[in-house]
Protein backbone atom coordinates (compact mmCIF):
# COMPACT_ATOMS: atom_id res chain seq x y z
CA UNK A 1 0.00 0.00 0.00
CA UNK A 2 0.91 3.65 -0.30
CA UNK A 3 0.27 5.06 3.16
CA UNK A 4 0.23 8.62 4.46
CA UNK A 5 1.57 8.45 7.99
CA UNK A 6 1.34 11.70 9.93
CA UNK A 7 3.49 12.33 12.99
CA UNK A 8 6.55 10.46 11.69
CA UNK A 9 9.00 12.61 13.62
CA UNK A 10 7.07 11.47 16.71
CA UNK A 11 7.65 8.46 18.90
CA UNK A 12 5.01 6.04 17.61
CA UNK A 13 5.10 7.41 14.05
CA UNK A 14 8.84 6.83 13.71
CA UNK A 15 8.59 3.19 14.78
CA UNK A 16 5.44 2.54 12.74
CA UNK A 17 7.06 3.93 9.58
CA UNK A 18 9.98 1.54 10.00
CA UNK A 19 7.64 -1.44 10.44
CA UNK A 20 5.60 -0.56 7.34
CA UNK A 21 8.71 0.02 5.24
CA UNK A 22 10.24 -3.25 6.41
CA UNK A 23 7.32 -5.20 4.96
CA UNK A 24 7.37 -3.34 1.63
CA UNK A 25 4.79 -0.56 1.95
CA UNK A 26 5.41 2.87 0.44
CA UNK A 27 5.26 5.51 3.18
CA UNK A 28 4.88 9.26 2.93
CA UNK A 29 5.68 10.68 6.35
CA UNK A 30 4.38 14.05 7.50
CA UNK A 31 5.25 16.09 10.59
CA UNK A 32 5.26 19.74 11.64
CA UNK A 33 8.32 19.16 13.88
CA UNK A 34 6.98 21.57 16.49
CA UNK A 35 8.94 22.52 19.59
CA UNK A 36 6.63 20.98 22.21
CA UNK A 37 9.61 18.89 23.35
CA UNK A 38 13.33 18.59 22.55
CA UNK A 39 13.61 18.78 18.77
CA UNK A 40 16.93 16.93 18.88
CA UNK A 41 14.97 13.76 19.48
CA UNK A 42 12.58 14.48 16.59
CA UNK A 43 15.40 15.25 14.16
CA UNK A 44 17.29 12.24 15.51
CA UNK A 45 14.39 9.97 14.61
CA UNK A 46 14.24 11.45 11.11
CA UNK A 47 18.01 11.10 10.72
CA UNK A 48 17.72 7.43 11.70
CA UNK A 49 15.15 7.06 8.90
CA UNK A 50 17.46 8.65 6.32
CA UNK A 51 16.08 12.22 6.41
CA UNK A 52 18.75 14.83 7.14
CA UNK A 53 17.75 17.91 9.13
CA UNK A 54 19.66 20.21 6.77
CA UNK A 55 17.54 19.06 3.81
CA UNK A 56 14.16 19.68 5.42
CA UNK A 57 12.14 22.67 4.30
CA UNK A 58 8.44 23.33 4.72
CA UNK A 59 6.23 21.78 2.02
CA UNK A 60 9.04 19.94 0.23
CA UNK A 61 8.88 16.15 -0.21
CA UNK A 62 12.21 14.50 0.57
CA UNK A 63 13.23 10.94 -0.24
CA UNK A 64 15.09 8.99 2.43
CA UNK A 65 18.75 8.35 1.62
CA UNK A 66 18.54 4.87 3.15
CA UNK A 67 14.98 3.69 2.42
CA UNK A 68 13.78 4.21 -1.18
CA UNK A 69 10.11 3.67 -0.28
CA UNK A 70 10.12 6.42 2.36
CA UNK A 71 9.52 10.10 1.69
CA UNK A 72 9.00 12.88 4.22
CA UNK A 73 7.33 16.29 4.15
CA UNK A 74 7.31 18.97 6.82
CA UNK A 75 3.73 20.21 6.93
CA UNK A 76 1.09 21.38 9.38
CA UNK A 77 -2.26 19.61 9.29
CA UNK A 78 -3.89 23.02 9.65
CA UNK A 79 -2.50 23.92 6.21
CA UNK A 80 -5.48 22.68 4.19
CA UNK A 81 -4.32 23.85 0.72
CA UNK A 82 -0.94 22.13 1.08
CA UNK A 83 -2.58 18.98 2.47
CA UNK A 84 -5.04 18.91 -0.44
CA UNK A 85 -2.16 19.26 -2.87
CA UNK A 86 -0.36 16.32 -1.26
CA UNK A 87 -3.45 14.08 -1.45
CA UNK A 88 -4.03 15.07 -5.09
CA UNK A 89 -0.46 14.23 -6.08
CA UNK A 90 0.00 11.00 -4.13
CA UNK A 91 -3.34 9.14 -4.29
CA UNK A 92 -2.96 7.27 -1.00
CA UNK A 93 -4.44 3.83 -0.32
CA UNK A 94 -4.64 4.47 3.44
CA UNK A 95 -4.00 7.18 6.01
CA UNK A 96 -2.79 6.69 9.57
CA UNK A 97 -3.04 9.96 11.49
CA UNK A 98 -0.76 10.03 14.52
CA UNK A 99 0.06 13.75 14.33
CA UNK A 100 -1.37 15.73 17.23
CA UNK A 101 -0.55 18.21 19.92
CA UNK A 102 0.31 15.77 22.69
CA UNK A 103 0.37 16.09 26.45
CA UNK A 104 -2.26 16.35 29.16
CA UNK A 105 -0.71 19.04 31.35
CA UNK A 106 0.40 21.28 28.46
CA UNK A 107 -3.26 21.57 27.44
CA UNK A 108 -3.82 23.61 30.60
CA UNK A 109 -1.17 26.11 29.46
CA UNK A 110 -1.77 26.32 25.72
CA UNK A 111 -5.30 25.15 24.88
CA UNK A 112 -5.32 26.80 21.45
CA UNK A 113 -2.60 24.42 20.20
CA UNK A 114 -4.98 21.48 20.79
CA UNK A 115 -7.82 23.07 18.85
CA UNK A 116 -5.53 23.94 15.93
CA UNK A 117 -3.71 20.62 15.59
CA UNK A 118 -6.17 18.11 16.99
CA UNK A 119 -9.53 19.54 15.86
CA UNK A 120 -8.84 21.68 12.77
CA UNK A 121 -6.01 19.41 11.66
CA UNK A 122 -8.10 16.26 12.03
CA UNK A 123 -11.00 17.84 10.16
CA UNK A 124 -8.62 18.54 7.28
CA UNK A 125 -7.52 14.90 7.26
CA UNK A 126 -11.16 13.76 7.16
CA UNK A 127 -12.00 16.19 4.38
CA UNK A 128 -8.98 15.13 2.32
CA UNK A 129 -9.90 11.46 2.74
CA UNK A 130 -13.47 12.26 1.71
CA UNK A 131 -12.61 14.26 -1.41
CA UNK A 132 -9.69 12.10 -2.55
CA UNK A 133 -11.32 8.70 -2.16
CA UNK A 134 -9.24 7.38 0.75
CA UNK A 135 -11.56 4.92 2.49
CA UNK A 136 -9.12 3.49 5.08
CA UNK A 137 -8.33 5.87 7.96
CA UNK A 138 -6.82 4.92 11.29
CA UNK A 139 -5.98 7.55 13.88
CA UNK A 140 -4.56 8.01 17.36
CA UNK A 141 -6.98 8.52 20.20
CA UNK A 142 -5.90 8.14 23.82
CA UNK A 143 -6.64 6.34 27.07
CA UNK A 144 -7.11 9.83 28.55
CA UNK A 145 -10.65 9.91 27.08
CA UNK A 146 -11.80 7.71 29.96
CA UNK A 147 -11.51 10.74 32.25
CA UNK A 148 -13.54 10.41 35.44
CA UNK A 149 -14.49 6.82 34.68
CA UNK A 150 -13.36 4.66 37.62
CA UNK A 151 -14.60 1.32 36.29
CA UNK A 152 -11.53 -0.84 35.57
CA UNK A 153 -10.46 -2.17 33.18
CA UNK A 154 -11.38 0.59 30.75
CA UNK A 155 -13.49 -0.85 27.93
CA UNK A 156 -14.52 0.72 24.63
CA UNK A 157 -18.14 -0.01 25.63
CA UNK A 158 -17.80 2.48 28.52
CA UNK A 159 -19.18 6.01 28.42
CA UNK A 160 -16.39 8.57 27.87
CA UNK A 161 -18.31 11.81 28.23
CA UNK A 162 -16.36 13.15 31.22
CA UNK A 163 -12.82 14.10 30.11
CA UNK A 164 -10.64 16.02 32.57
CA UNK A 165 -8.27 17.75 30.15
CA UNK A 166 -8.68 19.56 26.86
CA UNK A 167 -6.27 17.04 25.34
CA UNK A 168 -8.68 14.24 26.25
CA UNK A 169 -11.63 16.27 24.98
CA UNK A 170 -9.87 16.80 21.65
CA UNK A 171 -9.27 13.06 21.27
CA UNK A 172 -12.90 12.27 22.12
CA UNK A 173 -13.85 14.89 19.53
CA UNK A 174 -11.74 13.07 16.93
CA UNK A 175 -13.71 9.89 17.57
CA UNK A 176 -17.02 11.72 17.15
CA UNK A 177 -15.84 13.45 13.98
CA UNK A 178 -14.62 10.15 12.54
CA UNK A 179 -17.97 8.49 13.22
CA UNK A 180 -19.76 11.28 11.37
CA UNK A 181 -17.60 10.76 8.28
CA UNK A 182 -18.00 6.98 8.49
CA UNK A 183 -21.78 7.38 8.65
CA UNK A 184 -22.12 10.04 5.96
CA UNK A 185 -19.41 9.07 3.49
CA UNK A 186 -18.58 5.43 4.21
CA UNK A 187 -14.96 6.11 5.19
CA UNK A 188 -13.69 3.17 7.24
CA UNK A 189 -12.32 4.80 10.39
CA UNK A 190 -10.57 3.14 13.33
CA UNK A 191 -9.63 5.01 16.51
CA UNK A 192 -6.77 3.71 18.65
CA UNK A 193 -6.75 4.48 22.35
CA UNK A 194 -3.09 4.11 23.30
CA UNK A 195 -2.13 3.35 26.91
CA UNK A 196 1.12 4.90 28.27
CA UNK A 197 3.49 4.00 25.45
CA UNK A 198 7.20 3.69 26.29
CA UNK A 199 10.42 2.42 24.74
CA UNK A 200 13.48 3.56 22.71
CA UNK A 201 13.12 6.98 21.03
CA UNK A 202 10.37 7.75 23.56
CA UNK A 203 8.93 11.19 24.29
CA UNK A 204 11.01 13.48 26.55
CA UNK A 205 7.87 14.64 28.38
CA UNK A 206 6.93 11.13 29.52
CA UNK A 207 7.78 9.60 32.91
CA UNK A 208 10.38 7.05 31.76
CA UNK A 209 12.41 9.69 29.91
CA UNK A 210 12.11 12.26 32.71
CA UNK A 211 13.01 9.73 35.41
CA UNK A 212 16.01 8.36 33.51
CA UNK A 213 17.31 11.84 32.69
CA UNK A 214 17.02 13.01 36.31
CA UNK A 215 18.52 9.84 37.76
CA UNK A 216 21.60 10.00 35.52
CA UNK A 217 22.05 13.66 36.46
CA UNK A 218 21.84 12.76 40.15
CA UNK A 219 18.66 14.78 40.59
CA UNK A 220 15.44 13.75 42.39
CA UNK A 221 12.42 12.65 40.37
CA UNK A 222 8.93 14.03 40.92
CA UNK A 223 6.54 11.26 41.96
CA UNK A 224 2.95 12.48 41.77
CA UNK A 225 0.02 11.31 43.89
CA UNK A 226 2.72 10.19 46.34
CA UNK A 227 3.38 7.23 44.07
CA UNK A 228 -0.14 5.86 44.38
CA UNK A 229 -0.61 5.53 40.63
CA UNK A 230 -1.03 2.60 38.26
CA UNK A 231 -0.40 2.73 34.54
CA UNK A 232 -0.94 0.18 31.80
CA UNK A 233 2.58 0.71 30.40
CA UNK A 234 2.67 -0.57 26.81
CA UNK A 235 5.91 -1.20 24.93
CA UNK A 236 6.33 0.54 21.58
CA UNK A 237 6.76 -2.66 19.52
CA UNK A 238 3.44 -3.96 20.87
CA UNK A 239 1.72 -0.70 19.92
CA UNK A 240 3.16 -0.82 16.40
CA UNK A 241 2.06 -4.42 15.84
CA UNK A 242 -1.47 -3.49 16.88
CA UNK A 243 -1.58 -0.47 14.55
CA UNK A 244 -0.26 -2.47 11.58
CA UNK A 245 -3.01 -5.04 12.05
CA UNK A 246 -5.62 -2.28 12.21
CA UNK A 247 -4.34 -0.71 8.98
CA UNK A 248 -4.59 -4.12 7.30
CA UNK A 249 -8.10 -4.73 8.66
CA UNK A 250 -10.08 -1.49 8.32
CA UNK A 251 -13.35 -1.09 10.21
CA UNK A 252 -16.60 -2.65 9.03
CA UNK A 253 -20.18 -2.03 10.19
CA UNK A 254 -21.07 -4.00 13.32
CA UNK A 255 -24.05 -6.25 12.47
CA UNK A 256 -24.92 -6.48 16.19
CA UNK A 257 -25.10 -2.70 16.66
CA UNK A 258 -28.48 -1.22 17.49
CA UNK A 259 -29.61 2.31 18.15
CA UNK A 260 -31.80 0.98 20.95
CA UNK A 261 -28.71 -0.02 22.95
CA UNK A 262 -25.79 1.69 21.19
CA UNK A 263 -22.27 0.36 21.73
CA UNK A 264 -19.95 3.42 21.85
CA UNK A 265 -17.03 1.42 20.43
CA UNK A 266 -18.66 0.35 17.15
CA UNK A 267 -21.49 1.38 14.84
CA UNK A 268 -23.82 0.51 12.00
CA UNK A 269 -21.29 2.59 10.02
CA UNK A 270 -17.75 1.30 9.24
CA UNK A 271 -16.38 2.69 12.51
CA UNK A 272 -14.44 1.05 15.33
CA UNK A 273 -12.52 1.97 18.49
CA UNK A 274 -9.79 -0.22 19.98
CA UNK A 275 -7.80 -0.04 23.19
CA UNK A 276 -4.14 -0.90 22.67
CA UNK A 277 -2.64 -1.52 26.09
CA UNK A 278 -0.66 -4.13 27.94
CA UNK A 279 -3.75 -5.25 29.89
CA UNK A 280 -1.56 -5.46 32.99
CA UNK A 281 -1.32 -2.28 35.10
CA UNK A 282 1.96 -1.61 36.93
CA UNK A 283 2.34 0.36 40.15
CA UNK A 284 4.33 3.53 39.51
CA UNK A 285 6.76 2.62 42.32
CA UNK A 286 7.37 -0.78 40.67
CA UNK A 287 8.04 0.99 37.36
CA UNK A 288 10.57 3.25 39.08
CA UNK A 289 12.17 0.16 40.61
CA UNK A 290 12.56 -1.30 37.10
CA UNK A 291 14.35 1.91 36.05
CA UNK A 292 16.63 1.69 39.08
CA UNK A 293 17.47 -1.88 38.16
CA UNK A 294 18.23 -0.94 34.57
CA UNK A 295 20.42 1.98 35.67
CA UNK A 296 22.06 0.05 38.49
CA UNK A 297 21.50 2.87 40.99
CA UNK A 298 18.81 4.14 43.38
CA UNK A 299 16.74 7.20 42.47
CA UNK A 300 15.92 9.99 44.93
CA UNK A 301 12.16 10.59 44.98
CA UNK A 302 10.22 13.77 45.71
CA UNK A 303 6.67 12.84 46.64
CA UNK A 304 4.01 15.27 45.38
CA UNK A 305 0.19 15.45 45.13
CA UNK A 306 -1.62 14.41 41.95
CA UNK A 307 -1.54 16.95 39.11
CA UNK A 308 -4.59 18.48 37.41
CA UNK A 309 -5.68 16.36 34.44
CA UNK A 310 -4.09 13.14 35.77
CA UNK A 311 -6.01 10.00 36.66
CA UNK A 312 -4.88 7.58 39.41
CA UNK A 313 -5.03 4.43 37.26
CA UNK A 314 -5.33 3.15 33.71
CA UNK A 315 -6.07 -0.43 32.67
CA UNK A 316 -6.96 -1.48 29.12
CA UNK A 317 -9.61 -4.04 28.28
CA UNK A 318 -8.25 -5.40 24.96
CA UNK A 319 -10.96 -8.00 24.33
CA UNK A 320 -11.90 -6.54 20.95
CA UNK A 321 -8.28 -6.37 19.83
CA UNK A 322 -7.80 -10.04 20.69
CA UNK A 323 -11.06 -11.12 19.04
CA UNK A 324 -10.74 -9.04 15.86
CA UNK A 325 -6.97 -8.92 15.32
CA UNK A 326 -5.84 -12.06 17.16
CA UNK A 327 -3.33 -9.92 19.01
CA UNK A 328 -2.49 -8.92 22.58
CA UNK A 329 0.51 -6.83 23.74
CA UNK A 330 2.84 -8.85 25.97
CA UNK A 331 6.31 -7.27 26.41
CA UNK A 332 7.41 -7.43 30.10
CA UNK A 333 8.04 -4.02 31.68
CA UNK A 334 11.61 -4.77 32.79
CA UNK A 335 12.57 -5.80 29.26
CA UNK A 336 11.04 -2.64 27.80
CA UNK A 337 12.70 -0.39 30.39
CA UNK A 338 16.08 -2.06 29.82
CA UNK A 339 15.76 -1.42 26.08
CA UNK A 340 14.90 2.24 26.66
CA UNK A 341 17.79 2.85 29.06
CA UNK A 342 20.24 1.25 26.60
CA UNK A 343 18.93 3.54 23.84
CA UNK A 344 19.05 6.62 26.08
CA UNK A 345 22.67 6.03 27.09
CA UNK A 346 23.64 5.55 23.44
CA UNK A 347 21.73 8.57 22.07
CA UNK A 348 22.90 11.00 24.74
CA UNK A 349 26.36 9.37 25.10
CA UNK A 350 25.98 8.72 28.83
Amino acid sequence: MKILLTGTAGFIGFHLAQALLARGDEVVGLDSINDYYDQRVKYGRLQAAGIAQADIEYGRLLRSTTQPNYRFIKLQLEDKPALDQLFTAEKFDAVCNLAAQAGVRYSLQNPQAYIDANIVGFLNILECCRHHGVMNLSYASSSSVYGLNESLPFATTHNVDHPISLYAASKKSNELMAHTYSHLFGIRTTGLRFFTVYGPWGRPDMALFLFTKAALAGEPIKVFNNGDMKRDFTYIDDIVEGVVRVIDNPASPDPRWTGMDPNPGSSSAPYKIYNIGNNSPVRLMDFIEAIEKALGKPIVKEMLPIQPGDVPATFADVTDLVEDMDYKPNTPVQQGVDNFVAWYRDFFKM
